[in-house]
């Protein structure tokens, strides 16, 4: 049996409950992939994107949904090793991936930001969705996971000052048709990494040229590290608690909260008070 096949086996047999059955109830409960959809399938490098391209490749094989399905590189001034890495990883996983350039890092690196990273990512989404449009796909699949959801949850509240997350697709407001997707919603993470580990995979984790250069300033000190390590603290408590978390991003009580915000309209509970 070939690496990839016994990877394939891997999702299907060992991890079924905790990785495949939890692809497959995302993209049917939340309608990710639809018949006829061209879907961009963005490999970043990661534990995370590679485990989603194989989702994928599994759900069209033997899924019941007619969908067409490209595996995209975008590479963003990565090391010759770390390309090379990305490149061995998708030919051992049996993944037809298509590398296209970018200056992302070198971009970041010269231009004085204090979030590198978002501006990082802000600048990656816009390669993608060209790059998506260019091949004709109306959606593009990226492998934001179970864990990042409530960790970016977290981060609205303690920095941003407002409840919102990261929903499992949504429209781009920018380029017309495209819309953007997480098959891997409720994959969490501790589970894609024992995938990883049981199969002796070895993927790139950050690969950033700003991040090794100012590695005393961000290692061990961002912020989604911090809501990590709180949620794990919280678990020791609790094992529920990223359930928990979860589950109250869908389950909003509209009447006991001071206020909410629709379509940049900002309501209060003030408005609804005295009307009975």
């Amino acid at each position: 049996m070939e690496k990839y096949q016994e990877v394939e086996r891997s999702i299907i047999k060992k991890y079924r409950k905790s990785i495949w059955s939890n692809f497959v109830k995302a993209v049917k409960e939340y309608y990710l992939i639809n018949e006829n959809d061209s879907i961009m399938v963005c490999i970043s490098g990661g534990k995370d994107s590679f485990l989603m391209a194989k989702c994928i490749q599994e759900i069209k094989r033997h899924g019941k949904i007619n969908f067409e399905a490209k595996y995209v590189v975008m590479n963003p001034g990565y090391s010759e090793h770390n390309k090379e890495l990305i490149i061995q990883n998708a030919k051992e996983l049996n993944i037809p991936i298509e590398m296209f350039e970018s200056d992302i890092f070198n971009v970041v690196t010269n231009i004085e930001s204090k979030s590198p990273c978002y501006l990082c990512a802000r600048m990656r989404r816009g390669y993608l969705y060209n790059k998506a449009q260019e091949l004709g796909c109306n959606k593009i699949a990226l492998g934001h996971h179970f864990d990042d959801v409530i960790e970016t949850s977290l981060l609205s509240m303690f920095y941003g000052a407002e409840v919102k997350t990261m929903l499992p697709k949504l429209h781009s407001e920018n380029f017309k048709g495209l819309e953007l997707i997480r098959p891997l919603y409720l994959v969490k993470e501790k589970d894609i990494i024992s995938w990883a580990k049981s199969n002796e995979l070895k993927f790139l984790n950050c690969a950033c040229k700003f991040t090794e250069e100012h590695y005393e300033e961000y290692d061990g000190t961002s912020k989604r590290k911090e809501m990590k390590e709180l949620i794990g603290y919280m678990r020791k408590m609790n094992p529920n608690i990223d359930h928990n978390l979860f589950t109250s991003l869908a389950n909003i009580n509209m009447d006991a909260i001071l206020g909410y915000r629709k379509d940049g309209i900002l309501h209060s509970f003030l408005e609804e008070y005295d009307k009975e």
